[in-house]
C-alpha cells in the first residue's frame, strides 16, 4: 500500500486507503489508544502519516491475520515494546587474551606512527 505523501490525511482519505467505513476508523479510536488524529478548528480529524500506516496495520491485524481487537492491541504494544527496546545484541564468543593482544599491537602501531609524523 502506498501512502500519498502529504502531511494530513482527513478521515474520509484514511478509510479509502484502508478500505474500511470512517465508522469503523472512529471505532478503532476508541479502541487503539495509539490511533489518536488531530482534530482541525472545525472537529474534522486529520490523520498524521504514521496514524494511517497504524490504521492499516490495525486493518491487517484484524481483517487478514484473524486477531480480535484483544489480540491486536497485544500484538500492537509488543511491537512497541521491541521498538523501544532498540535492536539485540548478539552474543559473540571472544578470545579475552587475543583481543588484549590486538589492541595492544595496535597501540604500538600508533605510537610508531605518531613519532613518524612528528
Amino acid at each position: 500500500m502506498c501512502i500519498p505523501d502529504k502531511i494530513f490525511f482527513k478521515i474520509g482519505e484514511v478509510a479509502e486507503l484502508a478500505g474500511v467505513e470512517p465508522y469503523v476508523l472512529r471505532y478503532w479510536e476508541t479502541e487503539f489508544k495509539t490511533l489518536c488524529p488531530n482534530k482541525n478548528e472545525k472537529g474534522q480529524r486529520l490523520y498524521k502519516k504514521k496514524e494511517v500506516k497504524r490504521a492499516l496495520d490495525i486493518k491487517k491485524l484484524l481483517y487478514e491475520e484473524g486477531y480480535t481487537i484483544e489480540g491486536a492491541k497485544k500484538v500492537l504494544r509488543e511491537r512497541s515494546r521491541k521498538a523501544k527496546k532498540g535492536p539485540t545484541q548478539l552474543s559473540i564468543p571472544y578470545d579475552r587474551d587475543k583481543v588484549v593482544e590486538i589492541i595492544s599491537e595496535l597501540k604500538k602501531d600508533l605510537r610508531d606512527l605518531l613519532k613518524q609524523l612528528s
